[in-house]
């Protein structure tokens, strides 16, 4: 079976050269890698170029998607890509050689459509010793083979089978244009179509943390757009039926959680700052799920110069 390797990347040259030279060294090699970038200036061209020029033994297709919008920009790597299974990684991250196999044999061998592995963080040893002991960039992880809930739902690390994921509108909806979380709502909406989704935790990856994410503010910036996202979700049925007793409910207890984090954020701070800062994250977090009701959008991705 044909695999293609989906990539969406804005402006990160030097780490986009990496991860592609991880992908010519591994194991098993895809058919095809297809990068598509959302720089109009199409400033990841070299790079490709260069790599093409090293003959890594699989197609390399290359495309500009010019309006900035992550879903769309992630559509355009769907509708390049012939594989009939496609693998997705983020152009910062690293794989190791066996990575693309540990998905594919894996998905096989359960008789899965997709299958998602972890994403492991490597915090720079300079950064501050509150964010090394607070451990706020680790994404949850799971038993190898479990199902994976719906609000893990999440790309970066993962391979799905090409035909359910070609049967969705889209298939990533690209209304989240600026925002996150077109991901996770693509997955969440295989599931509702039948597809199962399991978890490999020995197909790793590895994400370098950035220096601009080293701070108390983007935390509380990511943490408030999360909440919106699955404030969303919720309210769209993409976790279950949802009646307006459960609305109400879950706009109560975020407020309740908000309070209680309040406090605890004031009364875990002189037990350490990465006591304080994740009980902030919850406080924005909280505030993230309430704010969609008066229109709260974070744009993550407007930021990115």
């Amino acid at each position: 079976m044909k695999i293609s390797v989906c990539i969406a990347t804005f402006k990160r040259l030097d780490r986009l050269a990496l991860v592609l030279g991880d992908l010519a060294s591994q194991s098993l090699l895809p058919h095809q890698v297809t990068v598509v970038d959302n720089d109009v200036q199409g400033s990841a061209m070299q790079v490709v170029t260069r790599f093409i020029e090293s003959n890594p033994g699989f197609l390399v297709v290359y495309d500009i998607q010019s309006e900035r919008n992550i879903a769309r920009t992630r559509n355009r790597t769907v509708s390049l890509a012939i594989g009939d299974w496609l693998a997705f990684i983020d152009d910062d991250e690293r794989a190791p050689k066996t990575w693309l196999q540990d998905l594919f044999e894996f998905a096989v061998n359960n008789n899965a459509d997709g299958v998602l592995g972890p994403v492991i963080p490597v915090v720079p040893d300079d950064a501050p010793t509150w964010i090394r002991r607070g451990k706020f960039y680790d994404f949850p992880r799971l038993p190898t083979g479990s199902v994976v809930p719906l609000n893990r739902m999440r790309f970066g690390n993962l391979i799905l089978r090409g035909e359910p994921l070609r049967a969705l509108a889209g298939p990533f909806d690209e209304r989240y244009g600026l925002m996150a979380g077109e991901d996770g709502d693509l997955l969440v909406r295989m599931v509702a179509n039948g597809a199962h989704i399991v978890w490999n935790d020995e197909a790793t990856v590895q994400e370098p943390v950035e220096r601009s994410r080293l701070s108390i503010e983007w935390l509380m910036q990511r943490a408030l757009g999360g909440g919106q996202e699955f404030a969303r979700k919720t309210m769209l049925g993409r976790y279950g039926h949802v009646t307006l007793a459960r609305k109400v409910r879950f706009f109560l207890l975020a407020g309740m959680q908000a309070a209680v984090a309040i406090v605890l954020t004031l009364g875990t701070l002189p037990f350490g700052l990465h006591h304080a800062a994740h009980w902030l994250t919850r406080v924005c977090a909280n505030v993230g799920k309430l704010s969609i009701l008066w229109g709260g959008r974070h744009k993550e991705y407007a930021a990115l110069k």
